[in-house]
């Protein structure tokens, strides 16, 4: 709607996981390097963290981009699977077909298939997304996964993706072998107040180098206030920003346009969160916002 008025090739702040928008602070960077060495040496397993709309979705896509391209890769979203179920959600996702729905058939059928992909210097990558939802024991089966092993290597390589609650199903007394097997943990912190800046001034020089558009300080200041360092809040935050600058006939984004854009989402009566209001939420840890579908407020293009 107003991509051409701004001079943007593309919309700079869509929520989609786009991975030629990747935002390499450092908490990111960090976390996809290690990702891609776990990956790449074979260390067996990983666990990525973070709040909703932190960013993990993005860095795992970078991470499958940056793989070579004989890495056999399977990716599980349905996460609210009992044992056995989530084994044939992996079998399907592998091509093995023809399995019995038994856990002794699936790990052989599943250990046959690794043993094939080692044998011809295939590395083998499986992604369980949403994993703060699976049950206790699903995460078991998921260790057996794991157990399949040679003498020298992993047989296969176990991403664990999800929200917070993640740590503590993984932390549970019960799941002590699984903990033992884990290679790397990370959590994704949210942005703090100079990358919320950095990152937006990313975002929009990619989407269009030669754009005119500005932030002024206060008005980053109140993105980020308002999404507490969450990409994916920014990132509603400045898309309504751009929307009502195009209805103002204005490139220079100042915090009041921020604000009339955040009332769009949360309705009229919303209130600035004061910074005091902002350290007693917890430390940087952001706030959780109710965002409710947007609605234009009578305006069109």
């Amino acid at each position: 709607m107003y991509e051409s008025f701004h001079g943007f090739e593309r919309p700079p702040f869509a929520n989609v996981p786009d991975t030629s928008f990747f935002f390499p602070s450092g908490h990111h960077t960090e976390a996809l390097a290690q990702l891609v060495h776990t990956v790449e040496a074979r260390r067996g397993f990983a666990v990525l963290t973070g709040e909703v709309g932190a960013g993990k979705t993005t860095i795992t896509r970078a991470l499958f981009r940056k793989l070579s391209p004989d890495t056999v890769t399977a990716v599980v979203t349905n996460s609210r699977l009992t044992g056995v179920q989530l084994l044939c959600a992996v079998a399907r996702e592998f091509g093995i077909e023809d399995v019995k729905p038994n856990r002794v058939d699936l790990l052989d059928r599943i250990n046959r298939f690794l043993i094939d992909c080692l044998a011809k210097d295939r590395n083998v990558v499986l992604l369980v997304d949403e994993a703060q939802d699976l049950p206790l024991s699903t995460l078991e089966e998921i260790r057996l996964i794991s157990n399949l092993e040679t003498e020298r290597e992993k047989l296969i390589q176990i991403l664990l993706v999800g929200q917070p609650e993640l740590r503590q199903s993984i932390d549970h007394p019960s799941l002590r072998q699984l903990r033992q097997r884990i290679n790397f943990r990370y959590h994704l912190a949210p942005l703090s107040a100079s990358q919320v800046a950095d990152y937006i001034k990313h975002r929009l020089h990619v989407a269009g180098p030669l754009s005119p558009v500005s932030f002024t300080d206060r008005a980053i200041e109140v993105v980020h206030r308002y999404s507490g360092g969450i990409p994916r809040v920014v990132n509603l935050a400045c898309d309504k920003a751009l929307l009502v600058a195009f209805t103002e006939d204005t490139h220079r984004i100042d915090h009041k346009i921020v604000i009339a854009g955040i009332r769009e989402i949360e309705g009229p009566h919303w209130i600035l969160p004061s910074r005091a209001e902002m350290a007693a939420a917890g430390s940087g840890e952001p706030r959780r916002t109710f965002l409710r579908l947007p609605f234009f407020g009578g305006r069109t293009s």
